[in-house]
């Protein structure tokens, strides 16, 4: 049995009453081998009548199932149902397995012969009824076009024809009656004829005859949309094909139209094409509205063949792009980078600001203190070392309700990129030299860069409580470096003040304000946030946070931002006093979080519309940041002796972990400094956060010590680090961390061998000395010729023997030691190539412990 066959859903199932039924299996046999198991129903026979015809009725029964019900549509009239048969007679005898599988076998062939002749009786049916459709479609379609010459050729006034219309409404209204033109009335014959309508008549309708329900093709059955008009029904002959959709139609005749509306062929369209760097074929093809096929095609012809998905550089682009008859514009990646140099506010959005002062100065001049005295804190107090090693941002409210923002910047040598980063994001430079000590060497410093950043400066002499603390020392001090104080007769601002007495406090507050409101600080609080990162740190629980110095604008919770190479969505904004805020204005200092990583110091934050923008702004920063990295310089021949120096040099790996950026960025400067033409540190890998099992990993592979710079590091790295044997050294100051870290370097060059002459002889003579050797007879010119001393010969000033005095005679008997103006006699070990005239050296060597 084929699946056309088998009973689908939507088919009438055939009346009849109830039996009794049994249940068999029987196996189909088709061709190409092929068979299958159905399981059949089995009903037992039931005498309608006379006994006699009990044949007949199973016969009957058998072909029950495949009488066709009429259509739906019909208007055939429902048969009339058959009255009940009287119940049947029972069998006198039951029949055996093999007549009853006979019986069913007979049956399902009956049944099959049966459905087969009626679906093919149904297709030639459907097969007559288009064929006669067309038939007549063509007469009428005759007839139309015999009327409308027939009416071309007769004048208005001659004998009418017959109107094409009246047979087909007669018909419509009356198949069976249809008129003939002699039999028209006599009235229409002495009438004027109309032109004939041109359409084509519609087919009246027929009576469907009633017939045996067929099994649909539900792929081409259209039933359930008969009723309604598309356009394919309107614009086909068979409405079951698929036709065009309605856009595709409409995008047809629009084309159509654009096509004749002028009258000619519709000028191309140019466009402005935007070209980067590189672009695939696909893509720039996209951007002309033009097909791929014919970019390939055309680059074929230039000599490069390619496909639609690789790339062509920008050149290439401009040809295609001229070629095709569109502009170029030309775009660079960088145009993907914001630019915020040149977005100026306007002044009437402007809105006063608290200023921004950095505290700057020697290490242990007492910045720190100063601060907290300012703040009512004790920062110093938990501060490893006594010394500030992160730079801090705090802002504090004075007496008469105005607001400034401190930084505090460390004050050792190795941070003085802190320093100069400090002194381009400030307003005001409060440098702190203390009264007992003077200026020093990081207090110059903090001039330098107060100049090179263009902002005005105020000399606080802190430690004026201290004994032997002389104010007027430090002003005259600071006339050495170009910096006049006002009680001298200059323009810069000076106090004196006492951190641990609280004293001038109150004079260094006022002269701050004085010098923000002479450069009348404003900013723009309304538009998308801009701001500086002061320090970036990786906390455990939090994540990546980052302090931000906002310069401009309000940054808020929620907001999308771009710093540096990362980008993140602000999830909390935390002050300086541990207080979540919703929003932070300018000049306010606050802890960022949400960052997807650690940022470096000094980069600049950016709010942005959305996400895309952000990882875009960001992608493209880190692919820069990549490019500088892995580029190598053109070669010069500088560089190449460069380089072969450092080939030269012995290297000292190391990985170095701290707990903010910037004490990253003053530990790789300060081992720089620290590196010599012999040896020369080589960082494998900084980062923030605590120690892991990659830094461990990554430092057995070199044998490289990891600095711990107040971090530390969990158990599965130092389980590692324990079984590969990688040094794990943790500080808290820098200064121990430097000192270990040049004694480590020296330690890996090894003890320095320094040489001394102690004396210098001519050879004379030269005897023999047994039966191969010679000994050489010596005046001593300088100093003095010991046994056992290394010794040296040169020939013409070329050293032609290295090595040791095996023996020292004078008159035939050993001495120790032989002075300036005596002659004596040695032997050379391992050698006997030495004459007369030849010079003879003697040196020592010392050994002494090597320092960087």
């Amino acid at each position: 049995m084929s699946d056309n066959d088998k009973p689908k859903l939507g088919m009438r199932a055939p009346l009849g009453l109830r039996r009794t039924v049994e249940t068999g299996q029987v196996k189909q046999s088709f061709s190409h081998g092929r068979s299958n198991t159905v399981v059949v129903e089995v009903k037992r026979r039931r005498m309608v009548g006379r006994p006699g015809e009990a044949e007949p009725v199973a016969a009957e029964e058998a072909t029950a199932p495949v009488v066709a019900a009429p259509e739906p549509k019909a208007a055939a009239p429902t048969p009339a149902p058959r009255p009940a048969a009287p119940p049947p007679q029972p069998t006198q005898r039951q029949m055996t397995p093999l007549e009853r599988r006979e019986q069913q076998e007979r049956l399902l062939r009956e049944a099959d012969e049966a459905r087969m002749a009626a679906l093919e009786e149904s297709r030639r049916r459907e097969d007559r009824a288009k064929a006669e459709a067309s038939e007549e479609e063509k007469r009428r379609a005759e007839e139309n076009r015999r009327a409308e010459e027939a009416g071309e050729r007769q004048p208005v006034a001659e004998a009418p024809a017959p109107a094409p219309a009246e047979p087909v409404a007669a018909e419509v209204a009356a198949p069976a009656e249809s008129e003939t033109p002699a039999e028209a009335p006599a009235e229409a014959r002495g009438n004027v004829i109309p032109p004939p309508r041109r359409f084509t008549p519609v087919t009246p309708a027929k009576r469907p005859e009633p017939s045996r329900p067929q099994q649909r093709d539900r792929k081409t059955d259209d039933r359930r949309q008969s009723g309604k008009l598309t356009v394919a029904k309107a614009t086909e002959d068979e409405g079951g094909a698929r036709a065009r959709s309605l856009a595709a139609l409409k995008r047809s005749r629009e084309k159509d139209k654009r096509a004749h509306q002028s009258g000619s062929v519709q000028q191309k369209q140019v466009r402005d094409v935007a070209v980067p760097e590189t672009i695939t074929v696909g893509e720039l093809a996209n951007r002309m509205a033009e097909r791929g096929a014919d970019l390939v095609k055309a680059l074929f012809k230039m000599g490069m063949p390619v496909t639609v998905n690789q790339s062509i550089d920008q050149d290439t682009a401009e040809l295609l792009v001229t070629e095709f008859g569109h502009n170029i514009n030309r775009v660079s990646d960088s145009d993907v980078d914001l630019v915020t140099e040149h977005d100026v506010d306007e002044d009437a959005t402007l809105q006063p600001r608290a200023p921004v002062v950095t505290i700057m100065g020697h290490v242990d001049h007492g910045k720190t203190s100063l601060l907290d005295a300012l703040r009512g804190t004790d920062v110093a107090a938990g501060e490893a070392g006594g010394i500030t090693q992160h730079i801090g941002a705090y802002q504090v409210q004075v007496k008469d309700g105005t607001k400034i923002t401190f930084l505090d910047t460390p004050g050792h040598e190795a941070f003085s990129d802190m320093r100069a980063r400090g002194a381009n994001v400030t307003d005001i430079v409060v440098i702190v030299v203390a009264g007992d000590d003077g200026l020093r060497p990081q207090t110059i410093e903090a001039i330098s860069h107060t100049r090179a950043a263009g902002v005005p400066m105020i000399i606080a002499i802190n430690k004026m409580d201290k004994p032997g603390s002389n104010a007027q020392k430090v002003r005259e001090a600071l006339l050495q470096h170009d910096v006049q104080v006002e009680s001298m007769g200059g323009d810069v601002q000076e106090v004196e003040v006492s951190a641990t007495k609280k004293t001038g406090l109150d004079e260094l507050i006022e002269k701050i304000e004085l010098q923000a409101e002479l450069l009348e600080l404003k900013a723009n609080p309304d538009r998308p946030a801009e701001g500086t990162v002061v320090e970036a740190t990786l906390d455990k629980g939090r994540g990546a946070v980052a302090t931000i110095l906002v310069g401009r604008g309000t940054l808020r919770v929620g907001d999308i931002f771009v710093v540096g190479a990362e980008s993140g969505k602000v999830r909390a904004l935390i002050d300086d006093k541990g207080r979540n805020v919703k929003e932070a204005g300018p000049s306010l200092p606050v802890e960022v979080l949400g960052l997807t990583g650690v940022p470096a110091a000094g980069d600049q934050l950016s709010v942005v519309e959305n996400e895309a923008r952000a990882r875009e702004v960001a992608a493209y920063r880190g692919s820069v940041i990549q490019a500088k990295r892995t580029t190598s310089a053109p070669a010069s021949l500088e560089s190449m002796f460069s380089a072969l120096r450092e080939k030269q040099a012995q290297q000292y790996p190391v990985v170095v972990k701290a707990d903010a950026q910037g004490s990253v960025e003053a530990i790789i400067g300060a081992m720089n400094k620290i590196s010599t033409d012999l040896i020369q540190v080589r960082i494998l890998h900084s980062g923030v956060g605590g120690i892991t099992e990659s830094d461990v990993s990554l430092a057995a592979a070199s044998k490289a010590p990891i600095i711990g710079f107040n971090v530390r590091a969990n158990a599965k790295a130092r389980e590692i680090a324990t079984r590969d044997g990688v040094a794990l050294k943790y500080y808290d100051v820098i200064y121990d961390l430097l000192d270990e870290i040049r004694a480590a370097m020296a330690g890996q060059l090894g003890p320095e061998y320094l040489e001394h002459v102690v004396g210098r002889a001519e050879i004379r003579e030269v005897f023999s000395a047994g039966k191969h050797g010679k000994a050489a007879g010596l005046l001593v010119v300088e100093g003095y010729i010991r046994q056992k001393l290394k010794a040296r010969v040169m020939r013409d000033d070329v050293i032609i023997y290295n090595g040791q005095i095996s023996s020292l005679r004078r008159f035939k008997d050993d001495v120790p030691e032989v002075r300036a103006g005596l002659e004596c006699g040695i032997t050379l070990e391992a050698t006997t190539d030495i004459k007369p005239g030849d010079i003879v050296e003697t040196f020592e060597v010392e050994e002494r412990e090597r320092t960087l």
